[in-house]
C-alpha cells in the first residue's frame, strides 16, 4: 500500500469514527435505563454507568507498580523488580479482574458505551494523582491504538479511539488519529501465547514520517501482556518520542495484586 493510500485510509477511518462516536454514544447510552450496571440501583440524572459505591469498590485501593501492576505499600513508580529495568509506564484506574472487566469487554464487543465516560473520568483522576505526586508527566498528545480498515468495517468502530476521544475532551489534549497506521489485518491476540503475539504483530504498524510530538499517551481499552502497545511504542521510541500507556483497566498476571511489594 502506498503512503498516499495509507493516509487516505487513516483520514476516512477518522471521519467514520467521529460519526460512530457521536451517534453511537447518543443512541446506546440514551436508550439504557439509568441504573448502575453492577448493583442495578437507580442513578440520579447526573450519573451514568456505575453508582459511586460500585465505582469506588472497583478502583485500585493500594499503590500499584506502573511497570508490572504489582501492589505496593508506598506510591512509587516501580516495584523493586521493575526498578532494575524501568519498563514503560502503564496507567490504569483499576484491574480488569476486579469488577469492571465484563463492562469494558462490552464496550469492545457489544458497543455498550454506558460505562465509558465514567471509566475515562477515573483514568483522568488516576493520571492527575500520579502527576501531582511527581510520578508521571502529562503528554503533549493522545494516540489511540489503530484498527486495520478491514476490522474497522467489521466492527463499525475502534474502542481505543472512542476512549482516546473522551480523554482528549476531558484533558483538553490533542487527539492524533492519523499519525499511526495499522498495515496488517492481524489475528486477534486473545488466545495466543507471548511468542505468538509478538510474531502476529511483527511489522503490523507504521508511524508517519512527520509525527511532531515528543511525549504521547498511547491509549487502548485493556493492557494484558502489553505486546501490542510495546510493538507500537518501539516505533515512537525510535524517533525519540516518550511513550506512556493509558488504558481503562489492566489485566495483570495472576497473583500480582495480592503479592504486595515490600
Amino acid at each position: 500500500m502506498s503512503g498516499d493510500s495509507k493516509w487516505i485510509w487513516s483520514q476516512q477511518g477518522a471521519k467514520l469514527l467521529r460519526l460512530v462516536s457521536h451517534w453511537g454514544h447518543r443512541c446506546l447510552v440514551g436508550s439504557l435505563p439509568n441504573r448502575c450496571l453492577l448493583c442495578h440501583q437507580s442513578l440520579n440524572s447526573t450519573e451514568a454507568g456505575f453508582c459511586q459505591v460500585c465505582l469506588q469498590t472497583g478502583l485500585y485501593h493500594s499503590p500499584i507498580c506502573l511497570g508490572c501492576g504489582k501492589s505496593m505499600q508506598l506510591e512509587l513508580e516501580y516495584c523493586g523488580q521493575c526498578q532494575k529495568h524501568q519498563p514503560r509506564k502503564v496507567i490504569a484506574p483499576c484491574s480488569y479482574h476486579q469488577g469492571f472487566g465484563p463492562w469494558i469487554a462490552a464496550i469492545k464487543y457489544q458497543g455498550q458505551l454506558a460505562a465509558l465516560p465514567l471509566l475515562c473520568q477515573a483514568l483522568v483522576a488516576r493520571v492527575g494523582q500520579l502527576e501531582q505526586q511527581g510520578l508521571t508527566t502529562l503528554p503533549q498528545a493522545i494516540v489511540p491504538v489503530p484498527l486495520h480498515p478491514n476490522r474497522l468495517r467489521q466492527r463499525g468502530f475502534n474502542q481505543a479511539w472512542l476512549i482516546a476521544h473522551e480523554l482528549s475532551k476531558q484533558l483538553s489534549l490533542p487527539l492524533i488519529s492519523d499519525g499511526l497506521v495499522r498495515l496488517q489485518d492481524t489475528r486477534p491476540q486473545a488466545g495466543l501465547n507471548g511468542a505468538q503475539r509478538r510474531r502476529n504483530l511483527q511489522d503490523a504498524f507504521e508511524l508517519n514520517a512527520d509525527f511532531a510530538y515528543q511525549r504521547i499517551a498511547l491509549v487502548d481499552d485493556v493492557v494484558t501482556t502489553g505486546t501490542t502497545v510495546a510493538e507500537i511504542a518501539r516505533l515512537f521510541e525510535a524517533r525519540y518520542v516518550h511513550v506512556q500507556i493509558w488504558c481503562l483497566a489492566r489485566a495483570e498476571a495472576p497473583g500480582l495484586l495480592e503479592a504486595i511489594d515490600l
